[in-house]
């Protein structure tokens, strides 16, 4: 550690910084993406309506027994080929994301509303309300409190997941600073830079799902 150059660092901070836009670009989109449809499959398998929920419970399953990096390939080799044009990097690997993680999200909003009192269902239901009402502004809003600190920590682990992207040659951080090691010979400085990033925002992202914990339990 002795010939570590921090001045590699320094002069390509700006290349590193637009890669790590694209890394919480990415992430971003992908929660956003994965929480709509991920709350729509939930309410599909809470519905009641059998081929709606077998459908839900299907896909679901289905994304959760694949590894990620095998829907990126998916997303990024199969569908230009059924579209018969290409569709580019980043959009392949956010469809990827956002198709793959609506799974696991599916399963944490159906266990947080599950979570909510039948007696505040039933509530809502003697108040004159409809189903998607009591869902909208009793169940759901409880539902998402309780569930934030798992939410979260998905989202943890999604950032984290997107340095697979690699994979299609998509400049996120971590191929940003990939190509600066290669380039400038210098892979412990960019490498050990990466790994401080990750855990800097990892361990931000830690503490604040403790601290939700601890005010939602109180």
């Amino acid at each position: 550690m002795s010939d570590f150059d921090f001045s590699v660092i320094l002069d390509n901070l700006p290349f590193l910084i637009e890669g790590l836009g694209m890394t919480f670009l990415l992430t971003l989109l992908a929660i956003a993406g994965g929480l709509a449809i991920g709350t729509l499959l939930a309410l599909a398998r809470l519905s009641g309506f059998a081929p709606l929920a077998m459908v839900a419970a299907a896909y679901t399953n289905f994304f959760r027994s694949l590894p990620l990096i095998l829907v990126i390939f998916w997303f990024y080799f199969l569908v230009p080929l059924i579209l018969g044009r290409p569709v580019g990097g980043f959009y392949s690997v956010l469809v990827a994301f956002i198709l793959f993680e609506a799974a696991y999200y599916s399963e944490i909003i159906r266990a947080g509303i599950s979570s909510v009192r039948s007696g505040q269902v039933a509530a809502a239901r003697a108040l004159g309300m409809n189903y998607w009402q009591t869902m909208g502004d009793v169940v759901l809003p409880q539902a998402f409190r309780a569930m934030t600190p798992v939410l979260l920590t998905q989202a943890i682990i999604l950032f984290q997941d997107t340095s697979l992207v690699y994979v299609v040659g998509l400049k996120d951080f971590l191929v940003s600073a990939e190509l600066v090691a290669n380039r400038d010979q210098r892979l412990v400085e960019m490498f050990t830079f990466a790994a401080a990033v990750y855990l800097v925002f990892c361990l931000l992202g830690s503490y604040a799902v403790r601290r939700l914990q601890q005010r939602f339990a109180t």
